[in-house]
C-alpha cells in the first residue's frame, strides 16, 4: 500500500452514502477561511490577494494552495514553491524529518505560503494531502501565531479529497462571475457545504463576483436563494497582468482602478474578519437554475 492510499474512508458520516476522507485534527485559534468556485474563476487571485489584504491590516497569515499545479501562493511568492507531497515524497514520507522551512515559504508582506500539492493523476485522494498538511503544520507549532487560515481549494467539484478543507473552515467563500456557468457551479457548491455543516462547524460567507463589469445575474441568483455578494472585483485588465508579473495587486503600479480594487480587498478582508452571518440559502434543482438564468 503506497503512502497516499493509508488514508481509510469513513462512509456515511457527512450523510448517507457518502465517502469522506475525515481528519481529526482541526485548525483552532486562527480564523479559517476555504474558498470555492468554478475552475478558472480565479481563486487563487483572489485568496493571493485576500491573505496581502489581511496582512496589510496586521494579521498573520497562512495561504494553502490544495490544487496539484501547486499556483496558488505564485503572486505571494513570485515562484512556484515545492509542494508538502513532492517534500514528504523526497524523504519516503518520514514527516519527522522535515523542517517547517522545508516546506513553509514566505510570501509579500510575511505572508506564509503552503503548498499542499496532490496525488498523481487518478490515484491516492486530496483529502490525504489538505489532512497531511495540517498535521505538519500542527506539529511544527506553525498554526500557534497564526491569525487567519486560507485555503485555496481546486475546482467546484466539492467531493471528499477536497471538501477536506471544510472540517477546517469557520467560513467558506465562493468566487463566481456574472454567467451560467460560474452561478451553476456556485450553486453545486452551496449545496455541498450545506451538507457538510450538518457536522462540522462551516457555514457559507457569501460570495465574490469576479473579472464581471456587471453583477445582475449574481445579484438575481442570491436573492432568489437567500445568498449574499459580498465583494465585486471589475474585470480589470491590471489583475491579469498582476499574475503575469508575480505580484499581488498590492505590489502593482497603483492607478486609480487598481487603488479602488485594492480598497474592495481591504474591505472584504474586514468584512470576514469581523465576522459574516451564517447563511443557509437554498440552493436551486438544475431545471429551476435553467429558467432563472438559462433563457432570455
Amino acid at each position: 500500500m503506497s503512502p497516499l492510499d493509508k488514508s481509510i474512508p469513513n462512509l456515511g458520516a457527512d450523510g448517507e452514502g457518502s465517502v469522506q476522507v475525515h481528519d481529526t485534527s482541526r485548525i483552532t485559534g486562527a480564523k479559517v477561511f476555504s474558498v470555492y468556485g468554478k475552475g478558472g474563476i480565479g481563486k487563487s487571485t483572489t485568496s493571493s490577494n485576500l491573505s496581502a489584504a489581511f496582512s496589510k491590516l496586521g494579521k498573520r497569515v497562512l495561504q494553502i494552495g490544495c490544487d496539484p499545479k501547486h499556483d496558488s501562493t505564485f503572486t505571494l511568492t513570485g515562484s512556484l514553491v515545492p509542494t508538502v507531497i513532492d517534500i514528504l515524497k523526497e524523504v519516503d514520507f518520514h514527516a519527522e524529518e522535515l523542517r517547517p522551512e522545508d516546506f513553509v515559504f514566505e510570501g509579500f508582506n510575511g505572508v506564509k505560503c503552503v503548498e499542499a500539492g496532490g496525488p498523481p493523476a487518478g490515484t491516492g485522494c486530496g483529502g490525504y494531502v489538505v489532512g497531511q498538511t495540517v498535521k505538519l503544520l500542527k506539529q511544527h507549532h506553525m498554526l500557534e501565531d497564526t491569525d487567519v487560515v486560507i485555503f485555496d481549494v481546486l475546482g467546484d467539484v466539492v467531493c471528499g479529497g477536497f471538501a477536506a478543507p471544510l472540517q477546517h473552515a469557520d467560513r467558506a467563500l465562493i468566487v463566481t462571475a456574472n454567467d451560467f456557468d460560474s452561478i451553476y457551479a456556485m450553486n453545486r457548491i452551496i449545496a455541498a457545504v450545506q451538507a457538510k455543516s450538518a457536522n462540522y462547524k462551516v457555514r457559507l460567507a457569501g460570495c465574490v463576483a469576479n473579472r464581471s463589469r456587471e453583477t445582475d445575474e449574481v445579484d438575481r441568483y442570491c436573492k432568489t436563494v437567500g445568498f449574499n455578494r459580498i465583494a465585486h472585483m471589475p474585470d480589470l485588465d491590471a489583475i491579469r497582468r498582476s499574475r503575469l508579473k508575480k505580484k499581488t495587486l498590492f505590489e502593482m503600479p497603483e492607478d486609480e482602478d487598481i487603488v479602488q480594487v485594492q480598497k474592495e480587498y481591504i474591505r472584504l478582508a474586514e468584512t470576514l474578519w469581523n465576522g459574516t452571518e451564517p447563511l443557509a440559502p437554498a440552493p436551486l434543482p438544475d431545471r429551476d437554475i435553467f429558467e432563472l438564468l438559462g433563457f432570455d
